[in-house]
């Protein structure tokens, strides 16, 4: 078993109470807050996409 395997990145997106979309991201065993009060499910994946190249070019 390896221990130098890098954790895993994962994007969620989920609707809110209020009926507004918002994602999470979990980024090298780092987990986000929630992001975003969006009005469909395209924008929110759209956007999380969006900060994850934004995260993955800072490191």
């Amino acid at each position: 078993m390896s221990t130098d395997k890098q954790p895993e990145t994962t994007v969620k997106v989920e609707k809110r109470i209020n009926g507004k979309w918002c994602f999470v991201i979990k980024y090298r065993g780092v987990t986000y807050p929630a992001q975003g009060n969006f009005t469909s499910m395209l924008q929110a994946q759209a956007a999380a996409q969006l900060a994850l190249k934004t995260l993955e070019r800072q490191s």
